[in-house]
């Protein structure tokens, strides 16, 4: 069935009164959003973890590090559990961007590859201790713990004294992200933005390995 034209329409097909009554819910809305972002006008450093079982976790924090980049700011990340194996983004970061972002991989691989409850503590224990260092760094605006929640989880690390050090040594300004599934009560608490990725698919569960380009 064909529809009639609406003569009074314009060539987008939206017609004078469809218009002004878009315009009309939108000015609405701006006005509203404009009274809300008033009172928005602080800056501090923040904490951020993005936790859950779904992907996407270090995917997002290494957007936030080249956002940092892409700015002009110092930055750094520290990988937990993660081992030697090349990844795009320790190339990417450092082959050109090694002057802003400082890239430490501490760990010496998954748990079930390690199979060394000693050595999975030390390397925890130095990724920390360099951790540390890079916050305490005021020129560092942005640092990444990549994967500590693992560490955190497997308590190779006292959560305690890695949430008393984030909420009380951290300088103000800078920024620290937390990734890493089941993140600890204790680091939720301190933290500003927490995201939980959610899994509703995943080509693994169809046989599907990970990936250069989307994995690593």
């Amino acid at each position: 069935m064909t529809k009639t034209p609406n003569p009074s329409a314009d060539a987008s097909g939206v017609s004078a009164e469809e218009a002004a009554r878009h315009a009309g819910k939108k000015a609405k809305i701006k006005a509203a959003r404009d009274r809300m972002m008033e009172g928005k006008t602080g800056e501090k450093g923040l904490i951020l973890v993005l936790t859950g079982p779904g992907k996407g976790k270090s995917s997002s924090a290494f957007g936030m590090i080249l956002r940092c980049i892409a700015h002009g700011m110092p930055c750094a990340v520290v990988q937990f559990i993660k081992g030697a194996m090349a990844t795009g983004e320790r190339e990417l970061l450092l082959r050109h961007f090694g002057d802003l972002c400082q890239f430490h991989t501490m760990g010496e691989g998954f748990t079930w590859e390690t199979q060394d409850l000693a050595r999975d503590r030390a390397a925890a224990a130095a990724g920390w201790e360099k951790a540390k260092a890079l916050i305490r760094d005021p020129r560092n605006r942005m640092v990444l713990l990549d994967e500590i929640n693992i560490a955190l989880r497997y308590d190779y690390l006292d959560v305690a004294e890695v949430a008393a050090f984030l909420r009380d040594e951290k300088p103000p300004m800078t920024h620290v992200v937390l990734t890493g599934r089941n993140a600890k009560p204790e680091v939720l608490e301190i933290a500003d933005l927490v995201t939980e990725m959610a899994v509703v698919k995943h080509p693994f569960r169809d046989g599907i390995k990970a990936q250069p380009g989307v994995e690593f």
